[in-house]
């Protein structure tokens, strides 16, 4: 153990240390140990991903929104066991891809694949633990098709989170390792064969995944998960060093710290950084602007006379896009993946960003 930690910070050794030890503690301790959180219930859910109930199977989704019918957006959603869905916001399955081990997923749309503008989706591939991938795929938004364009190397190691980038410079994947390694990787779709370059690494102590970025900030945030939240800039020229969110404390954000999202307000620095707090089942919330802690809310069993929706525990991978999605969510769409669902298998709840603005009382 004490080699282990050699090379690390005194203070990050025993936050890491302590965030073990807060593991071994029963969730409804954690809870109790946690500060309060607001409540409130999904209103759509996907299909579960196949498999034995509750196996480690689903865990990060990204959102594709329909400009022209936003009813008619899509998610896109990691089995990490076999590959990746896409689903209707209705929840059902419009597309399987069998790409084995892939991890995390991101997207962008209007990016120039192959002389042609499309959706882009990245995912990070495990399919060899010991060297990273980066599985590059067009959704065609038509027939919610994912569509493989190939592979590209991302680092040495385990692959675990990944997120993406666009500035005027270019085009760039952030490769998370599970040792907390972070490749920045710069894309060339353009062509018929996709091709990346790695144009600088970063590294936390300890193991990390979720992560996500901020193109008006020009910031990349991180999950280190027995440690906290970190955000880095995401230009390729930009400083390597981490400046510390929140530190994995057992109050705000109780480890793991996993999936990272946000909800951008405006076209400067307004609207807020989500993390997963998995250890006691909740959402914790910052300021973009200084960093400065917002407030929690958990998600319910949802129980009506038209059927019945769980809440969420254990969540991986979250999403979330502010804007119109439809009758069902007018103010913007969040995504969670729910790792205890009941006696079914794992899958991803839809719950209405403005049902968080209500049950946190944010005005923006």
């Amino acid at each position: 153990m004490i080699t282990r930690f050699a090379a690390l910070p005194l203070l990050s050794i025993a936050v890491a240390l302590s965030a073990c030890a807060a593991r071994e503690i029963p969730v409804e301790q954690r809870i109790a140990l946690a500060d309060p959180a607001a409540t409130l219930t999904a209103r759509g859910e996907t299909t579960p991903v196949p498999g034995a109930a509750n196996a480690d199977a689903a865990d990060d989704p990204a959102i594709w929104r329909n400009p022209a019918d936003p009813a008619a957006s899509l998610i896109v959603g990691t089995d990490k066991k076999a590959g990746l869905y896409v689903y209707g916001l209705d929840g059902k399955v419009r597309d399987f891809n069998d790409a084995g081990r892939v991890n995390n997923v991101d997207l962008l749309p209007d990016v120039l694949i192959a002389g042609q503008p499309g959706v882009l989706v990245v995912a990070s591939d495990r399919n060899d633990l010991a060297y990273a991938k980066l599985a590059l795929f067009r959704l065609d938004p038509a027939t919610a098709k994912l569509i493989p364009l190939g592979t590209i190397a991302g680092g040495a190691g385990e692959a675990y989170g990944v997120c993406l980038y666009r500035d005027s410079a270019g085009l760039y994947a952030f490769s998370v390792l599970k040792d907390g390694s972070i490749h920045q990787v710069q894309l060339d779709v353009g062509g018929a064969v996709p091709t990346g370059r790695t144009v600088r690494s970063m590294k936390l102590g300890t193991q990390s995944e979720g992560c996500t970025t901020d193109p008006r900030t020009r910031r990349l945030y991180v999950a280190e998960e027995d440690v906290g939240l970190w955000r880095f800039d995401a230009s390729a020229s930009g400083s390597t060093a981490p400046v510390k969110v929140a530190a994995a404390d057992g109050k705000r954000l109780v480890a793991d710290a996993e999936g990272v999202a946000i909800a951008p307000v405006g076209d400067k620095d307004g609207g807020y950084v989500v993390v997963s707090s998995q250890g006691d089942n909740a959402y914790a919330l910052w300021r973009i602007a200084d960093d400065s802690y917002v407030g929690r809310f958990r998600v319910k069993d949802r129980q009506e006379s038209n059927g019945f929706i769980g809440g969420t525990e254990e969540t991986d991978g979250i999403e979330l896009m502010p804007g119109d999605f439809g009758p069902a969510y007018p103010g913007g769409l969040m995504v969670i993946q729910d790792g205890h669902n009941g006696a079914l298998t794992q899958n991803f709840k839809l719950v209405a960003w403005d049902d968080v603005k209500a049950a946190l009382g944010l005005r923006d």
